[in-house]
């Protein structure tokens, strides 16, 4: 008979609740969770077709090794744990461990035990090469809290239950359902905000999904930062800043205000496409509201300044008094003794070290993914020489991906622990199978303290694990066994963290630490935890098993934090570190490129997820095609007709695709879709056609934001023309 199991998705960031039916050791189906607090009934569709993935006959189910003739031949795990042992130990006597590295892509964040173990395999091997697709993500916002807060995670979230007043900047969240915000059922939030008498402001250079529903404010691509610096000009100018929350809860606003002086709205409106007296009205009423929240995602990372912008978001928040302010930006509280506390122990940080090409500081430990081509390629001490990537795609998903593709055959290894064939590990040594998100418990590790709800939900695995995939922590500790490496222990210079000595004393080898036992400590010794029975009614791993559908820890984040947040000495947020200034000194009038006169954007879309949810039939249906979106005043420009392909061009590659000519995009900007072009084994993706945008962006070093390493993805130089 079916049976339904309680868990929820771990896609996206709203996380909803889930109910699967499986029957005979097999998923039936999913369907979404009514019974699940703050989802409550409702998922989006691209976890409802995570059904299909999880029955696509293209997953990797077995071990495979490529062979002399390039194809792929399936071996036991024996047998790969060996080779794979083998052929590091060879790396690692000839060139040390400076050769070994890492990438991991988004959906290891949503693993809590994978998480874990590749930092453990990272800090017990004294790896240096680690990339993620944090730097074509998010890296900038933690690098701008490091810089305001003293904290790379400390992070403020939109009070979106108690705002009057939202400005959001390169954001989409009616489609992303939010990001570095954990806020299920986002569009009912939204839309409450305008109930109570509120207002919901979009800036963004698309006239996207969420803008169509709210308020649109069109802005130029990549122009956030002067947009920014110039409504902080407006407020300081005008004193409409709030002086009691700037004396109480920051240093250095003089500073700030001297560097912004002359970002007036005349002067940045040729940048940002807004007339000084929109821009003006705009900065009075975000001053004027009675609680306002500032919120910015992917649209603010991905140009050239994505940390000032980061930054300037909070700092325009605090000067209105809206940082750690009922209905304005609020910090939430990690449930587990997580990220804050290995921060502590120096396991992870910032510009702790300096990448060998291009002089990057890292940011939590790893380094620019677009420059993981040339660590491979350039001859040198700490050359790249083995990498393993997991649940990662980095040839669609860095810029230049032809690039990457081509330094990856000079590997002497290269692993890959991953669901499908793609395309990247086509080029792999050893493709190893991983378990899908319903073949594995886990709890939401780093969400919780961007949860808008304070809320907390662990599962138990659905199914168990098709054919032999395994658990991606799993085949880390088999791996580091092969090498001698005891996950969390260092090599002796690097011995010192408090988490290292605990798991030191623990007996035997690193099978004795398992990511549960190390799970359930954490939450115990967590901000909600029972502290080992000593706090009456606190977490457990035993009591979430038993509130399967999650429990609410609080109504509302809670406010007057920021001290507790803030670990700068003398517990002020900084307006003006050294970086901050120094980047808006440069920041100058933007030079446009005659042979390049638009600006590219990326996309997201309802039903696709980055560059691995292209494989189910469900999303793909409706001759779903990959196109560009196109001005109409461009295109009778360039002669460009409407679904015809046409070409895009940089000064470093060039695409051709469909044109879709819209005015949701203005005049000077094109927008097309990232995560597509597979070339992989992904049946429907190849069906559907599509083209990798990323081969438009730079992997040069000038071109690589150099606070955070972000790639520049957003506001990219174009041109366009027809193709015959």
């Amino acid at each position: 008979m079916p049976t339904e199991v309680v868990t929820y998705c771990r896609i996206c960031e709203p996380l909803c609740g889930l109910i699967a039916t499986v029957e005979d050791g097999r998923l039936v189906k999913l369907r979404p969770d009514k019974e699940h607090p703050l989802s409550q009934g409702n998922a989006c569709p691209k976890g409802i077709a995570f059904a299909e993935v999880q029955n696509d006959p293209d997953l990797v189910l077995h071990p495979l090794r490529r062979g002399a003739d390039g194809e792929f031949e399936r071996v036991t795990w024996e047998q790969a744990y060996d080779d794979i042992g083998a052929r590091l130990k060879a790396v690692i006597d000839t060139h040390g461990r400076d050769g070994l590295g890492w990438y991991f892509g988004n959906p290891s964040s949503f693993s809590y035990s994978h998480t874990l173990w590749i930092l453990a395999f990272v800090v017990g091997s004294g790896m240096r090469h680690l990339y993620s697709a944090g730097s074509q993500d998010v890296n900038n916002r933690f690098v701008a809290s490091q810089l305001l807060y003293g904290s790379l995670t400390a992070t403020p979230i939109p009070d979106l239950d108690r705002t009057d007043f939202l400005f959001m900047v390169g954001a989409n969240p009616l489609v992303s359902h939010g990001s570095v915000m954990t806020a299920p059922r986002i569009k009912d939030k939204l839309r409450a905000i305008v109930d109570r008498g509120g207002r919901v402001v979009v800036v963004d250079p698309r006239r996207s999904e969420t803008a169509k529903a709210f308020e649109h404010l069109p802005i130029r691509p990549d122009g956030d930062a002067w947009l920014l610096a110039s409504m902080l000009q407006v407020l300081f100018a005008e004193g409409r800043t709030d002086s009691t929350a700037i004396a109480a809860q920051s240093v250095g606003a003089d500073r700030l205000r001297a560097a912004v002086a002359r970002f007036t709205p005349e002067h940045t409106q040729a940048i940002t496409g807004i007339a000084p007296d929109q821009l003006r009205a705009m900065a009075r009423e975000l001053a004027s509201a009675r609680r306002a929240a500032i919120y910015g995602r992917t649209g603010t990372c991905l140009g050239r300044q994505g940390t000032l912008v980061a930054f300037l978001l909070d700092a325009l928040a605090l000067v209105t008094g809206n940082l750690d302010s009922e209905g304005g930006g609020v910090f939430g509280e990690e449930a587990f003794l997580g990220l804050d506390f290995v921060q502590r122990t120096g396991m992870i940080g910032y510009d702790r070290r300096r990448s060998r090409i291009g002089n990057f500081p890292d940011v939590l430990g790893s380094f620019p993914a677009a420059v993981m081509a040339k660590e491979i390629t350039t001859p040198g001490k700490g050359r790249l020489r083995a990498l393993f990537t997991s649940a990662g795609n980095p040839v669609l998903s860095v810029p230049n991906g032809d690039e990457l593709e081509a330094a990856l055959t000079e590997l002497e290894l290269f692993v890959s622990i991953d669901l499908y064939v793609n395309d990247t590990n086509r080029k792999a040594d050893y493709i190893l199978p991983a378990t899908t998100f319903l073949e594995r418990d886990d709890v939401p590790l780093p969400f919780g303290a961007l949860s808008t709800t304070p809320f907390i939900q662990a599962t138990e695995r659905v199914v168990e694990p098709y054919g032999e995939a395994r658990e991606e922590w799993e085949i880390i500790d088999e791996i580091a066994k092969r090498i001698g490496v005891v996950p969390f222990i260092a090599t002796p210079k690097r011995v010192g963290a408090a988490l290292s000595g605990l798991i030191r004393r623990v007996p035997g080898s690193s099978a004795a630490t398992t990511p549960k036992a190390l799970i359930d400590v954490a939450l115990r010794l967590g901000a909600y935890g029972d502290r080992f029975g000593l706090r009456r009614g606190g977490l457990s791993m035993k009591k979430l098993r038993a509130n399967p559908h999650g429990i609410v820890l609080r109504d509302h984040v809670e406010t007057g934090v920021l001290k507790r947040v803030v670990k700068h000495t003398g517990g002020r947020v900084r307006l003006a570190p050294d970086e901050i200034i120094e980047t808006l000194a440069s920041l100058g009038d933007r030079r446009e490129d005659p042979d390049f006169p638009l600006r590219l954007i990326g996309l997201r879309e309802l039903k696709s997820h980055n560059s691995w949810m292209h494989n189910s039939e469900f999303l793909m249906r409706g001759n779903r095609a990959h196109t560009a979106r196109v001005n109409p005043v461009d295109a009778e420009a360039a002669g460009i007709e409407d679904g015809k392909p046409f070409r895009i061009a940089s000064a470093h590659g060039s695409i051709e695709l469909p044109a879709f000519l819209t005015d949701e995009v203005g005049p000077g900007t094109i927008a097309v879709p990232h995560g597509w072009g597979h070339r992989g084994g992904w049946q429907v993706a190849n069906a559907a056609g599509g083209v990798n945008v990323n081969l438009l962006m730079s992997t040069a070093v000038e071109d690589i934001e150099p606070l955070a390493g972000m790639a520049h993805l957003n506001g990219v130089p174009v041109r366009i023309e027809p193709v015959a």
